[in-house]
């Protein structure tokens, strides 16, 4: 039994009843008169608690299945009332609930309220969102009901303990996947293949604007009108995505590891590879390659590579670059887009980075992918006039700078790059991946 505000504010009554007692008869009468009338209240307090096992709510929690990490995930409870004759028609259940999430996620109500009819059923939404990857225990459930009456809650635990995995940004690549299926179908296909890409599609009738290059003049002067070569990008090229999970990639930024921003982007870059119809590799690595899934076409491979990056967590080790190149060439002969995802401090620090790219080229097509962190471009681009933030301006200001000297040596031994903010990083990654096979440049 949980005692409610109504039961403190009768106990309180008794106070002026003792003293009004206390003037009227004598001291003893208001002493005993005091204990029967809290006796009195507590004991119905305490029938009203008990009163409420024979009419409890039912409470379930819908089932957990995958988490987004760095999303805000749904979690649904179902509450129902009892139809007992102990709830009349004009008076309601008022319940509240606590779940046994873990605690070091962000919860947006640690407390759920709701006030129920007889034989109803309500459904009560919180959202939690966590910042770690792997797998999290939710506990059983905290459920308190008003008596009656109104003067004690009964409280009471519903065993509801189950484990719960947390992946990559699910929500993001759902998004992802709907956006490229649209790109791929009616109006956009047509548009983004007319004149781009090597491979043959189709014939259709020259129209205004057309390229008189792309006239197929065999098929015009079979069919005696003007006739088109509709083109589309090479299929069943080889996309490698490197993803570094040393040191540099521990760092938190706005909230996650760099690593699972890194994760997020490689996931992003394998859905649109597969759905180009390319063959999809990733490798995982620090000192050496710790996971490494063959390139594979087709929809199960992203579910593979789904499963098998989910549980990977950054380590506190300087990544061998030219190890995993080493062990890269020696896998895939055939030519691919190798994509590196990391990050980089500055030219000394990055050198083996440097010539690790370079020895892809002209093989291969090497890709420097980097995750910045938003909140250095905050600063630099902050004016002040006070010391301690003039002085992390300038450091901030130096950090880019050096950033930007290494890029352009990348650059000079014809490596591709993209520098941009971590939680960007997806969405300019896809798009640019998108831009270089629209131009053949694989």
């Amino acid at each position: 039994m949980i005692p409610a505000i109504r039961l403190y504010f009768l106990l309180a009554i008794a106070i002026p009843i003792a003293l009004l007692l206390a003037m009227l008869v004598n001291q003893q009468t208001s002493i005993i008169g005091t204990l029967l009338f809290d006796s009195l209240i507590v004991g119905l307090a305490i029938t009203d608690a008990l009163r409420v096992k024979s009419h409890r709510v039912q409470v379930t929690r819908h089932p957990l299945h995958r988490l987004s990490i760095g999303r805000d995930n749904p979690v649904l409870l179902s509450v129902r009332s009892s139809p007992r004759a102990a709830l009349t028609a004009n008076q309601t259940a008022k319940i509240r609930l606590r779940d046994s999430y873990p605690l070091e996620f962000d919860v947006s109500q640690p407390m759920l309220e709701a006030s129920l009819n007889p034989n109803s059923e309500e459904e009560l939404t919180y959202t939690i969102r966590p910042s770690n990857r792997g797998e999290y225990k939710w506990g059983d459930i905290q459920v308190r009901q008003l008596g009656n009456w109104g003067l004690a809650w009964n409280d009471w635990t519903i065993p509801a303990s189950e484990k719960v995995a947390v992946y990559p940004d699910l929500v993001m690549l759902k998004e992802l996947s709907i956006r490229l299926t649209l790109e791929n179908s009616g109006t956009m296909r047509g548009l983004r293949k007319l004149g781009m890409g090597t491979e043959f599609a189709e014939l259709r009738e020259y129209g205004i604007g057309d390229d008189p290059r792309l006239i197929d003049w065999k098929a015009t002067a079979r069919r005696s009108r003007p006739l088109v070569r509709v083109l589309e990008p090479e299929k069943e090229q080889t996309l490698i995505v490197l993803l570094d999970r040393g040191r540099l990639m521990t760092a938190r930024v706005q909230g996650l590891k760099r690593f699972d921003w890194g994760v997020n982007a490689a996931l992003s870059l394998a859905l649109a590879g597969l759905n180009r119809g390319d063959r999809v590799g990733v490798g995982v690595f620090d000192r050496e390659i710790t996971t490494w899934i063959p390139p594979e076409r087709g929809q199960h491979q992203h579910s593979k590579l789904i499963e098998r990056l989910a549980p990977i967590q950054p380590v506190l080790l300087e990544p061998d670059y030219v190890g995993a190149v080493t062990k890269l060439v020696s896998q895939q002969t055939r030519r691919a887009l190798v994509v590196l995802i990391t990050d980089l401090v500055d030219v000394t620090a990055s050198t083996e980075m440097l010539s690790a790219l370079a020895r892809l080229t002209p093989r291969y097509l090497p890709f420097c992918v980097t995750l910045r962190d938003p909140l250095v471009d905050k600063i630099a681009h902050t004016s002040t006039v006070e010391i301690t933030p003039a002085y992390n301006r300038a450091v901030a200001l130096d950090l880019l700078a050096q950033r930007q000297v290494a890029f352009a040596q990348l650059k000079q031994k014809g490596v591709l790059v993209l520098d941009a903010p971590a939680n960007q990083i997806s969405e300019q990654l896809v798009n640019r991946y998108l831009q270089l096979k629209s131009r053949n440049q694989l």
